[in-house]
């Protein structure tokens, strides 16, 4: 037994604060760590004791090992806890911890470092006896032999970093010519993110199931599997929702899957928690795909159908204890699901999106879980991934967890930078997604190569936008006065004065008047359009309303740039004043002036001045929240200035690259 009374948790964010609760429950003092980015963050201030360890971006600060022992040993902390990402799966952090006399959550170095390695990890299940995909995992890893490898494999393939997960490192393939770039694309990425080059080769299961087996054991020999959760929603190979358990799974199959899995973890001698991954095609066939060393993302929805709390479990194993259930025990209650809330824009290519955050808040009600670590006024940070929450949501079948998880995202304030929110709503929504036939091709398949379409703002929000705008105005000048009653502010001072504001959403821009025509009645009007207007009720950041005798209820929140954001439920809309005058940039780069599109690292400038170029050209590469993302050329031209330096942080729009545009041709 090894006993310890304070944890040291190597994380932040949502990860932290849920194992700060996990830990309290069981009596244990916590201490958390920060950089300069998160000073403030909620994870320090739940925690009993926070210690600095560095600047902002991660290789400086929740990377450095050295720096996380120095604070753990600076706390008295005796344990440390990984959570996911970052050091969660270094064999040399787990190590370190040893060698510092700090008991590692999680399983030992060998066990890491085997598994973590997908090459050798292929290799060892591959022996083991576990259906594997047939493919490249060897050490050689010269672009030669990978290209010789590809055309004996077979197209699509995949190619997948041999370290870390996310998604990062991992490219499609769908035919030889394009497997060169994707090659060195994956390559660099997999360095940045996890200072590992190496790469295997896959022959791409073609719109599988993307099904995992929670697994646990201790240091008594005990392997047990808290059966699967469907993992399949996903977009960049990265996952959006999870379920428990998986819509298609047969008692048969799970047995055959669980036992796979806990087999997995017997060959290695693992303890701990664990996750073994597998793809399931139509016929109802799984091959291995990768073991996870450490708590996946998703645990939240086997707990709501185990009844289990998988970090204290992480805690009582860690202490040498045996585990408390068996397999006997573990018995499913209900669904789950969840849906991963991201800072992104997924009308953009799904670009990560910083700034701060205006409102959040996600209404409690039963069966609703929410893992979050942010709080309104929190920036969010280019250093970090761009999940800042999970919303969960238990229900006695899976189309009443569907229903309460949509339910839910519905009344979720999220303003300030972009976000997955109403995303994730169509997914739910969709006729596919509710008859539990979502596989890893589901959003390629309903999206399209359009995408998610952003919904354009008719002239009804522009006329409620302008109306907030103009109550706010005559709510800050109200204040100023003394003792003005408010109805004399909202009518008999303003019945006769109409505000003029120019608001731009999208491409749209309308010029809006808006005049005060009785107690709480507002006529706004557009140059298409007259809109009668009555307010209900109003709070801080809901409005009920009627708009031309239809009764609405629209959530609504000023930005950090003086922006209105109102959220119908069904879309978010952005709505700035417009300067007259003013001409923006075109942020395609249409006008040939290539510009950044997210706050990040410009890791690498792919043309020279006086370089012709086409359309689609690859001009750059940005790494932003962990992601490396191409910009490429959107006219055809010769590149004239290099305005940015490889190397450098760049800003959202800063200016990187202008191509002189070709004239078009006189014939």
């Amino acid at each position: 037994m090894q006993h310890f009374d304070t944890v040291l948790i190597a994380n932040r964010g949502e990860i932290a604060c849920r194992i700060i609760r996990s830990a309290r429950k069981l009596g244990l003092r916590t201490v958390a760590v920060y950089s300069e980015a998160d000073r403030g963050a909620l994870h320090t201030r739940l925690a009993d004791e926070a210690v600095f360890i560095g600047p902002g971006p991660a290789a400086q600060s929740y990377l450095l090992a050295s720096r996380i022992i120095a604070a753990a040993q600076q706390s008295g902390a005796q344990a440390v806890h990984p959570g996911y990402g970052f050091l969660s799966e270094n064999a040399g952090f787990a190590e370190s911890c040893d060698a510092a006399g700090l008991i590692f959550v999680g399983p030992n170095a060998q066990a890491i470092r085997l598994m973590g390695d997908k090459a050798a990890a292929k290799r060892r299940m591959i022996d083991a006896g576990v259906p594997c995909v047939p493919g490249y995992q060897e050490a050689d890893q010269s672009d030669a032999t990978l290209l010789a490898a590809a055309q004996k494999i077979g197209f699509p393939l995949m190619v997948k970093a041999t370290a870390g997960g996310g998604g990062r490192g991992m490219r499609l393939v769908q035919e030889f010519r394009f497997l060169a770039e994707a090659l060195g694309n994956a390559r660099a990425e997999a360095l940045s993110a996890f200072g590992d080059g190496g790469l295997i080769l896959e022959k791409a299961v073609i719109a599988p199931r993307h099904v995992e087996i929670q697994i646990f054991a201790d240091s008594h020999g005990n392997v047990i599997h808290l059966a699967e959760r469907d993992c399949s929603v996903q977009r960049r190979h990265q996952k959006v929702i999870e379920e428990a358990p998986c819509p298609v799974m047969t008692q048969e199959l799970r047995a055959r899957m669980g036992t796979a899995a806990v087999e997995a973890a017997r060959s290695i001698g693992y303890c701990g928690a664990g996750t073994v991954e597998f793809l399931l095609d139509a016929d109802q066939k799984f091959y291995f795909l990768e073991m996870n060393t450490r708590l996946q993302v998703e645990h939240p929805v086997t707990e709501m159908v185990t009844g289990l709390d998988l970090v204290a479990m992480q805690f009582q194993v860690a202490a040498g204890q045996k585990l408390s259930v068996t397999q006997a025990d573990v018995a499913l209650n209900g669904h789950a699901i969840e849906a991963r809330i991201y800072a992104e824009d997924p009308a953009n290519d799904f670009l990560p999106a910083t700034g701060r955050i205006a409102a959040w808040h996600v209404p409690q009600t039963e069966g609703i879980r929410v893992d979050s670590g942010v709080v309104a006024g929190q920036e969010i940070s280019p250093f970090y991934d761009p999940m800042v929450a999970k919303v969960i949501a238990w229900g006695r079948n899976r189309d009443e967890a569907r229903v309460s998880l949509m339910s839910a995202l519905r009344k979720t304030r999220f303003f300030g930078p972009a976000s997955n929110l109403h995303f994730l709503m169509d997914i739910l929504g969709r006729p596919a997604f509710a008859a539990g036939k979502a596989t890893t091709a589901f959003i390629g398949e309903e999206f399209g190569d359009t995408g998610f379409v952003r919904a354009q703002a008719g002239t009804d929000l522009f006329a409620v936008a302008a109306m907030i705008d103009y109550l706010a105005q005559h709510q800050a000048a109200a204040e100023l006065a003394i003792a003005v009653p408010s109805e004399l502010v909202n009518w008999a001072l303003t019945g006769t004065v109409a505000s003029t504001v120019t608001l731009s959403s999208g491409e749209a821009c309308h010029r809006v008047a808006t005049q005060a025509t009785g107690a709480a009645a507002y006529r706004v009007s557009l140059a298409e359009a007259i809109h009668e207007v009555e307010v209900l009720d109003q709070g801080s950041d809901l409005i009920r309303l009627r708009i031309d005798g239809k009764q609405s209820e629209i959530l609504f929140a000023r930005t950090a740039h003086n922006a209105w954001q109102l959220s119908t439920g069904l879309a978010t809309h952005t709505f700035d004043r417009h300067i007259p005058g003013r001409k923006d940039a075109d942020p395609f780069g249409r006008d040939g002036l290539v510009r950044s599109p997210m706050h990040g690292v410009l890791v690498e400038l792919c043309v020279a001045p006086g370089q012709d170029v086409v359309a689609g050209t690859r001009l750059a590469v940005v790494e932003a929240m962990k992601m490396q993302h191409d910009i490429r050329a959107a006219v055809a031209g010769q590149v004239g200035r290099i305005a940015a330096t490889a190397g450098a942080q760049v800003a959202d729009g800063a200016l990187l690259v202008e191509i002189i545009a070709l004239e078009p041709s006189d014939a």
